[in-house]
C-alpha cells in the first residue's frame, strides 16, 4: 500500500528514467551546436539553443517535479512562480550589475585589465 501511494504522489522510477535521459539528450544536443558552430548559422544555434533549454525546463517541471499531476496545484504553481520571479532577479540582475560595471570603467581602465589578462592591443 505504501509502494503504491510513493508512487503516485511522487512519480514511478520510468518517470525518473526518461526525464534522466530526455535532459542527458537536450544537453548533449545543445554541447554539440556550440562546439560545431563552424557548421551552423550563428541564429540557427542561437535559436536552437533557446529553445533546447525551454523545452529541457518544461520536462523537468513534469518529469522530476510533478507538476500539473497534484490534487492541489496551488501550493506547488505558488512555489514554482516564486522560484521563477528568484531566478529572473538573479539573471536580470547580474545582466544589470555587468552592463553597469561596463558602462562605468574609464579607458584607461579597461587598458589596464586588457594589458593584464594578455589581450592588451
Amino acid at each position: 500500500m505504501v509502494v503504491n501511494n510513493f508512487s503516485r504522489e511522487y512519480g514511478t522510477l520510468k518517470n525518473y528514467v526518461v526525464g534522466y535521459l530526455v535532459s542527458i539528450v537536450f544537453t548533449i544536443t545543445a554541447y554539440l551546436l556550440v562546439t560545431h558552430r563552424a557548421t551552423v548559422a550563428r541564429s540557427f544555434i542561437i535559436i536552437a539553443i533557446v529553445t533546447l533549454a525551454i523545452s529541457q525546463f518544461l520536462a523537468q517541471l513534469y518529469l522530476f517535479l510533478h507538476l500539473g499531476k497534484e490534487t492541489k496545484p496551488r501550493w506547488k504553481l505558488f512555489v514554482f512562480c516564486f522560484m521563477v520571479m528568484v531566478v529572473l532577479i538573479l539573471v536580470f540582475g547580474s545582466l544589470w550589475i555587468m552592463n553597469n560595471l561596463n558602462y562605468r570603467m574609464t579607458p584607461s581602465q579597461v587598458n589596464t585589465y586588457l594589458n593584464n589578462q594578455g589581450g592588451g592591443f
